[in-house]
């Protein structure tokens, strides 16, 4: 061994830290999909594991406090999906990898595609909230986009109706899982845009795991939403749930209940708007009119000062005058907004849900009876057309043209003889008469 060689002997604890500095610096954060082998929890809180698959194994670590966050229990045999870097324990010169996120591997492959989509479409702007239209301050009409037969709508349509009778509240169905789910959302939500009748649209679904809640992460869903006219409000799963259409929104609620009482004032409390209101206008009234009493003061004051008496005398009776039609316009003012306020008060009355409900049941039995009109209608005029066509069938019927005196002649295999070319001498030949069958023989001429 040379002088040189001797000044570059490592100790092994030295050969171990570089060997790690070198791992830890080759590898960046990298996920490992696998299979949980030799799964031990110490009394540390520390989780060890192996990850393997059929033709290797790593070792691997998971200190606390992380791993006592993990959403499930690790178990052998297990598929997961880990996040980590790589590393060597110097202790004992083992390459292992510290993982700071574990999950199980089907909902990962889920939870990835839901990340790369999401850094996408942020990354067009399509999140940015400075293009995220504001709702409306008094909605009239509300398209709810979700199952006709979940509870969202129930939710919904139930704070809607207790909050603000007044409000219409269309139920636009689709389909809010599977397949299919995605276009249909998609499609409701550019008609239900395109039409013009709604002041804002609500996209509503409850709570469920990530595979459930997938056709709101539609990449063309989003896409829609951002481009959507009319104002959109997504309130998809639970509050721990987020989606693409939460991010692509103009509102995100935290579940269905939320979002409506988000788009409509409570009738309580519009009653106390409108009556501080009234209470603020009778004050500035008030106000006003003791501002104009004074100033009037001040110039008849001015006028009896500088005027001879009956310039004074004139001024006055004008002052009178006006002061009189002044207290006559406010009392008016005052009268009309008194009249607009029980008016509104009688809307708010005859909203209530139990007339309305009286109001569909009339309506229900008025349209009792027109299922069965339109059935009987549509049934003669299919027996019509029946008529008809059967009238054009007999009219090109060939037995219509044998019953005119006509004959058609076929071979023993069912051949028509349209020609004398079709026929040989000594072929045998049925001929087809109106009211039966004769057997010919050809003969030759």
């Amino acid at each position: 061994m040379s002088l040189d060689d001797r000044n570059h002997v490592l100790t092994p604890s030295q050969l171990n830290t570089l060997a790690r500095d070198l791992l830890e610096g080759a590898f960046p954060l990298i996920w490992v999909e696998a299979e949980l082998g030799n799964v031990s929890r110490p009394a540390s809180g520390h989780l060890y594991f192996t990850l393997k698959d059929a033709r290797a194994q790593v070792r691997c670590a998971m200190f606390k406090p992380k791993s006592t966050w993990l959403k499930f229990q690790p178990r052998e045999g297990l598929r997961v999906l880990a996040r980590g870097r790589v590393t060597l324990y110097e202790a004992r010169g083992e390459y292992q990898m510290v993982l700071d996120h574990m999950e199980e591997a089907g909902e990962g492959a889920l939870r990835r595609a839901f990340e790369e989509l999401k850094a996408k479409l942020q990354a067009e702007g399509l999140f940015d909230d400075a293009r995220k239209r504001p709702l409306p301050a008094f909605a009239s009409r509300i398209g709810v986009i979700t199952s006709p037969s979940g509870a969202a709508v129930r939710d919904v349509l139930s704070v809607l109706g207790r909050r603000f009778p007044l409000v219409e509240a269309d139920v636009l169905p689709v389909q809010v899982q599977g397949a299919t789910a995605a276009a249909q959302i998609t499609t409701m939500l550019q008609r239900a845009a395109a039409s013009g009748r709604y002041d804002v649209l609500v996209l509503a679904r409850g709570g469920g795991s990530l595979e459930d809640l997938w056709a709101f992460n539609d990449e063309q869903l989003a896409r829609a939403i951002a481009a959507c006219d009319v104002p959109v409000v997504s309130a998809v799963g639970h509050e721990t749930d987020f989606s693409l259409a939460d991010f692509a929104a103009d509102l995100r609620a935290p579940t269905p209940s939320v979002a409506a009482e988000l788009l409509v004032p409570g009738r309580d409390d519009l009653e106390r708007r409108l009556r501080a209101l009234d209470a603020r206008l009778r004050n500035l009234q008030s106000q006003h009119l003791r501002q104009r009493m004074q100033r009037a003061d001040r110039a008849a004051l001015r006028l009896n000062a500088l005027r001879p008496r009956a310039r004074l005398d004139l001024l006055h009776r004008r002052h009178a005058e006006a002061m009189r039609r002044l207290a006559a316009a406010w009392q008016q003012r005052l009268d009309r907004e008194r009249a607009h306020l029980r008016h509104a008060d009688a809307v708010l009355r005859a909203a209530h849900p139990q007339r309305c409900i009286d109001r569909l049941r009339e309506r229900l039995a008025s349209l009792a009876n027109r299922p069965q009109a339109c059935i009987a209608r549509r049934l003669g005029n299919d027996a019509q057309r029946l008529r008809a066509l059967a009238r054009s069938l007999e009219a090109v019927s060939p037995l219509a043209t044998v019953a005119r005196g006509y004959a058609i002649l076929q071979h023993d295999d069912g051949r028509i003889v349209r020609s004398v070319l079709d026929a040989a001498p000594g072929d045998r030949l049925d001929a087809r008469v109106s009211d039966g069958t004769l057997r010919l023989k050809v003969e030759p001429r």
